[in-house]
């Protein structure tokens, strides 16, 4: 037979083709896993960004010419701007302050003007200016053209308090003004003593007020075992007043005096600790009217009885 030709073209073997696995691997699951929690997306967004600049700039930093270098143009910077005409202080102004509060301010400026208005502190300066006994409130401010605005609130006096270490200013509700060496310095003002009597100013000042028909005889008010009151009076005499209803106790005291001229007698005191018994104290003019009367013996100025003499008695 004759041989056959072929003539198909020659097709070299070819392996077998091997089928991709369509899943990710292992490693890629887990990354993408990671991938959908938002706290591993900040890290990567945010927090690596900022890790590498940090790193930067402290090997940049870590010399210390480069630091100083740094410090020394921020200072220039701000010392720049600090010192714009924008932002001078050049005069403090003061309101409502009497010319010694007003001297005491200016000298606590912490800077002499003209000065920047970054190193005056308005609230360091505020506590510092409240220390003052007769300052009752402050506003501090810096107003446009470079302008220190100080309004001022002083206290008002009211009673002058005696007590062991002195004589003080003390305004309505109690608080120190400030301190005088003798009555004589603010004698308009009514007078209060003993311990405790500045916790009581505004009782006192009621007092004050209810006695405004023996006001001219009044010296002042002595609190009594930091509870009650002693209206004392000019020749020696005094009201004892209660602990509650001071006041009450006082007008009645006052009516009976216009009524019956009570203080106008020979009495030392006005005893109204109760008021419903009250007890007068006779002086010793009148107590030696009444022994005479009786025939006892008299009483000195002390008070105590005078010793009778012998010869007289054997007269």
């Amino acid at each position: 037979m004759p041989d056959v030709i072929d003539h198909r073209p020659n097709r070299q073997p070819q392996p077998d083709r091997i089928k991709r696995d369509p899943a990710p691997s292992r490693l890629q699951y887990r990354l993408e896993r990671m991938w959908l929690r938002p706290i591993w997306r900040r890290t990567v967004r945010i927090g690596v960004p900022v890790a590498l600049v940090a790193m930067i700039g402290g090997l940049w930093l870590a010399d210390q010419d480069r630091r100083a270098l740094l410090t020394d143009g921020v200072q220039q910077i701000m010392d720049k701007v600090q010192s714009r005409e924008e932002f001078l202080v050049k005069t403090m102004v003061v309101e409502g302050a009497t010319p010694v509060v007003d001297e005491a301010l200016r000298k606590m400026l912490p800077v002499d003007l003209p000065a920047s208005s970054f190193d005056i502190d308005l609230t360091a300066l505020r506590l510092q200016v409240m220390q003052l006994d007769v300052i009752e409130s402050v506003d501090l401010r810096i107003k446009p053209g470079g302008i220190l605005s100080a309004v001022v609130k002083e206290r008002e006096p009211a009673v002058l308090w005696r007590h062991a270490r002195g004589i003080e200013i003390l305004d309505k509700t109690g608080h120190r003004v400030a301190s005088v060496t003798s009555r004589d310095v603010r004698a308009d003002l009514p007078l209060i003593a003993g311990e405790g009597a500045d916790l009581a100013v505004p009782e006192a000042l009621s007092l004050i007020d209810a006695a405004g028909p023996i006001l001219p005889r009044v010296r002042g008010l002595v609190r009594k075992g930091e509870r009650r009151w002693d209206l004392v009076l000019d020749h020696g005499q005094k009201i004892m007043l209660p602990a509650e209803g001071a006041t009450i106790a006082l007008q009645a005291a006052i009516a009976l005096d216009r009524a019956q001229d009570m203080l106008g007698r020979d009495i030392t005191a006005v005893d109204l600790r109760n008021p419903s018994q009250p007890v007068l104290r006779l002086g010793v003019d009148a107590r030696n009217t009444i022994r005479e009367a009786r025939g006892q013996a008299l009483l000195g100025p002390d008070g105590k009885v005078v010793p009778v003499d012998d010869k007289k008695k054997g007269g």
